[in-house]
């Protein structure tokens, strides 16, 4: 009678793990917006101009929190090398993708396409302007500090 208390007791607890197992399993929804990104970013630019050349980049960039973006730093547009600053908006989405649009001093107003990656700790980047094959990654400068 014993052996078989305990044959039961195994059933039954073999039947809940299993049946907890298959249950669906909730899952957090990750809902980003602009304070998101809020923060510095270091962002290297690699790519191509069409009528140009090769283009390559690395910058500072800030956003606010509340849409406004600003950063500087070189690029090499063809082997000719230059020091700029920027500054412009951006929106980021529920679904952590996003745009911003870029007055560059001096120079022409730039569009982009992100995508917000690892944890908020990334942005991976598309220019969308014709002409432009650049992606760019950025990364926050200090994860985890408020600064």
């Amino acid at each position: 009678m014993k052996s078989n208390s305990v044959a039961k007791a195994f059933t039954i607890a073999a039947v809940t793990a299993l049946a907890l197992g298959a249950a669906p399993t909730a899952k957090a929804q990750t809902v980003c917006s602009n304070l998101t990104l809020k923060g510095t970013w270091a962002e290297k630019d690699t790519g191509f101009i069409i009528g140009l050349g090769p283009f390559a980049g690395v910058s500072l960039k800030t956003f606010d929190g509340h849409g406004n973006t600003a950063g500087s730093g070189y690029s090499s547009v063809n082997g000719a090398v230059s020091q700029g600053s920027y500054s412009g908006t951006y929106t980021v989405n529920p679904d952590c993708t996003g745009t911003y649009t870029i007055q560059i001093s001096g120079g022409p107003t730039g569009h982009a396409f992100f995508v917000i990656d690892d944890g908020g700790n990334e942005l991976r980047i598309i220019v969308t302007d014709q002409g432009n094959v650049t992606t760019c990654v950025a990364r926050r400068l200090f994860p985890g500090l408020a600064i």
